[in-house]
C-alpha cells in the first residue's frame, strides 16, 4: 500500500472515531437533561407534598414554624 492510501484510511477511520464520540457525547446529554428533568418533578412533588402534611396539621399559619412568615399572610 502506498503512504496516500494509508493516510487517507486513517483519515477515514479519524473521522469515524469523531463521530462515534459525538454520537456518544449526545446520548450523554441527553441523558443528563432526563435525569435533571426527573429530579426537578420530583422535587416538586415531594414540596407540594411536604405542605399539603403541612396545611393539614395547620402548621403553616403556626407563627412557630421558622417558615411561616415566608408563607403565611401578614395581618
Amino acid at each position: 500500500m502506498s503512504f496516500e492510501t494509508i493516510s487517507l484510511l486513517l483519515n477515514w477511520v479519524q473521522l469515524g472515531v469523531l463521530l462515534a464520540i459525538l454520537f456518544r457525547l449526545g446520548h450523554t446529554f441527553t441523558l443528563i437533561a432526563n435525569t435533571q428533568r426527573e429530579l426537578r418533578r420530583t422535587i416538586n412533588r415531594s414540596g407540594e407534598q411536604r405542605a399539603s402534611e403541612l396545611i393539614g396539621v395547620g402548621g403553616l399559619g403556626n407563627a412557630s414554624t421558622p417558615w411561616s412568615r415566608w408563607t403565611a399572610p401578614y395581618g
